[in-house]
């Protein structure tokens, strides 16, 4: 445990106030484009899918409008699948394993699923590289009522109406270096707390729900990814990141203790998908490629269950 000044904001022992979290924020520098990386993304999908608005991000004179892809031909009848990218805005192949899922592989699921694709949830983060958003709040672990997030608070309310009839949400992240350089002693500087140094998952893993386990489900997408890039091997301590390995590639969180994106449709499939970007094994190009893997086997998989269901029924 290291209780030494380890992060260059506030003082160890002592949370955050008004005065650090301007420091912090003047830190924060943008480096990319969210209207060009991805709304214009959106804008190019527009003639086969559907766009929907669902709300503006505000922070001072910067409004970022919020855009989701919806399959066209909305069918009642067939399973309703979120995905999810960019809640965490430095996550790069999620936004980018959103969007390529989108045009290169929705329309193969357009008579079979009901596709609902909010492919950058947090593109003030997005544009500044950075996990939290610009109150230093970290919006995986905001959804819940009464967010502080607006990225949380948003993305609940778009799903608000079709909640109960989710058959999956695929949430899609990553680990990278900077969750042990930047993240986690910012963290335990915000709070006041001391900085216990970790080590970052080399290969891809996902996170089930402790509360509604799925092991087939993460089973099927691990399988697929493997044929992409490597799956994280377990730890000294035989985990991943401090948690207990439930089967190959698999860990378990409390979605909803957590206030974690997953746990906002009710569904029965869940998964958070976790690429390691920084790996001398993999490249950018591969972890987008594992995105796309996912979403795509996981899909495969609710559309083998619903006809399942139905050939039993």
């Amino acid at each position: 445990m290291t209780t030494s000044h380890f992060y260059p904001i506030g003082a160890p022992g002592q949370p955050w106030g008004p005065d650090e979290l301007t420091q912090w924020r003047a830190r924060q520098v943008r480096q990319r484009s969210y209207a060009d990386d991805v709304l214009q993304a959106v804008e190019a999908l527009r003639g086969r899918f559907d766009v929907q608005a669902y709300g503006e991000v505000v922070y001072g004179e910067e409004r970022f409008p919020l855009q989701a892809i919806r399959t066209r031909n909305w069918q009642p009848n067939l399973p309703t699948v979120l995905v999810t990218g960019g809640v965490h805005g430095y996550e790069t192949s999620g936004v980018h394993g959103a969007l390529r899922f989108v045009d290169a592989h929705a329309a193969d699921f357009a008579s079979r699923v009901n596709l609902l694709v909010a492919p950058c949830v947090s593109p003030w983060a997005y544009e500044r590289i950075q996990r939290w958003n610009f109150d230093a709040v970290d919006p995986n672990r905001s959804f819940r009522e009464g967010s502080p997030a607006q990225e949380s608070a948003a993305l609940m309310r778009l799903i608000a109406p079709l909640r109960g009839q989710f058959a999956a949400h695929i949430d899609l992240h990553e680990t990278t270096d900077t969750d042990e350089s930047e993240y986690r002693p910012a963290v335990a500087a915000r709070d006041g707390k001391p900085f216990e140094p970790a080590t970052i998952p080399d290969g891809f893993y996902l996170v089930d729900d402790a509360q509604n386990p799925q092991p087939a489900f993460q089973q099927a997408i691990i399988e697929a990814v493997e044929r992409v890039t490597h799956i994280a091997p377990a730890d000294a301590q035989g985990g991943i990141i401090g948690t207990p390995l439930e089967a190959h590639g698999v860990i378990q969180y409390e979605l909803q203790a957590l206030g974690l994106c997953t746990c906002i449709t009710g569904a029965r499939f869940t998964t958070t998908t976790e690429v390691y970007p920084d790996s001398p094994r993999a490249t950018p190009e591969q972890c987008i490629a594992a995105q796309v893997a996912a979403v795509c086997a996981g899909l495969e998989f609710v559309v083998s269950s619903a006809k399942k269901e139905k050939t039993v029924t």
